[in-house]
């Protein structure tokens, strides 16, 4: 903590995506949308769970909590961003710079061992279907839920702590539309090339070893449900809604953390892919390619609708 205290940088400034003002409205009228429809969408999913009993299983419990990350994902940037389109204000604090670096890796740290969770959750429904109820039991998802917080805490606080080592006392221009540990460590005024290096793709590797893991599961399920014409229909779909949300969450994170000194243009592409894009397609894919969740909206907006009929309009 020391040498974090001789950083002479107190505020960083970011970029952002682009300087023309044209782009920057357009940019906002687009996030702004994005944003509002992803809290929408992921909080519907949210509340349609706990409301409708029908959906009290393993596979929606998992999907709520990746609700419930994706809304976090969305707001640990985007807000500020959509909000310095408006004010032109684009500083951001040294310890507000840290907080985004912490929740940026809390949460994708999150979601990749939840990612993973849920295939394995499909795995065993498909390919051990008499066992499912006995391996996939509440406890245990209780705990895989418990685990990939505790696995994103200490992924983030890693990172955090080789961020606070770092000593500040040059340029404090952030190219990018948020504070990340590439972009943030070329800010540096110390030759920590190697370390720096290794720090930031150890996350990519770590990313591409879940995906390689990810992308096997599947394949054996893909195998089984070729195997079984009874049923394939929805495990297909949905092993398939799966595996699109996998690869677009996995694929900008293996290529941003593996080549950390790439392309600024192509890193700020991919960002807003998993912290704004990505987010979106939890709602949209389950709900669109799912019956059972687009039956339980209809049941929930038809609740509704009914209660706001019984509601006596009239008070005077």
């Amino acid at each position: 903590m020391d040498v974090a205290n001789k950083s002479t940088v107190s505020e960083f400034v970011l970029l952002g995506l682009s300087n023309s003002w044209e782009l920057q409205i357009f940019f906002f009228m687009v996030f702004l949308l994005f944003y509002v429809a992803t809290m929408v969408g992921n909080g519907l999913i949210v509340i349609t769970v706990i409301v409708d009993s029908h959906l009290h299983s393993p596979m929606y419990f998992l999907l709520t909590n990746l609700s419930i990350i994706d809304m976090s994902l969305a707001s640990f940037a985007t807000p500020k961003m959509i909000t310095d389109y408006l004010t032109g204000h684009k500083t951001i604090s040294f310890d507000g710079c840290i907080t985004q670096i912490f929740f940026l890796h809390l949460f994708t740290g999150t979601e990749i061992i939840l990612l993973m969770a849920m295939s394995f959750d499909r795995y065993i429904a498909i390919c051990k279907p008499l066992r499912y109820a006995s391996i996939i039991s509440p406890q245990v998802c209780v705990a895989l839920m418990v685990a990939s917080w505790i696995v994103g805490i200490m992924h983030s606080m890693s990172q955090v702590i080789f961020a606070l080592t770092l000593p500040f006392c040059g340029s404090n221009k952030v190219d990018s539309f948020f504070c990340d540990l590439p972009v943030v460590f070329q800010l540096a005024c110390v030759d920590t090339y190697v370390l720096g290096l290794f720090m930031i793709s150890t996350s990519g590797i770590i990313a591409l070893s879940c995906f390689i893991l990810l992308f096997n599961s599947y394949v054996i399920v893909l195998v089984t449900i070729k195997h079984h014409s009874r049923g394939s229909s929805k495990a297909l779909s949905t092993c398939t809604a799966h595996f699109i949300v996998v690869f677009l969450f996995f694929g900008p994170c293996i290529f941003i953390y593996m080549w950390p000194l790439s392309s600024f243009l192509v890193d700020k592409i991919l960002s807003v892919f998993y912290t704004i894009y990505t987010p979106i397609l939890n709602p949209v894919i389950y709900t669109l390619r799912n019956r059972e969740v687009k039956a339980a909206l209809r049941k929930l907006k038809n609740r509704f609708l009914n209660f706001n009929k019984a509601t006596p309009s009239h008070y005077f």
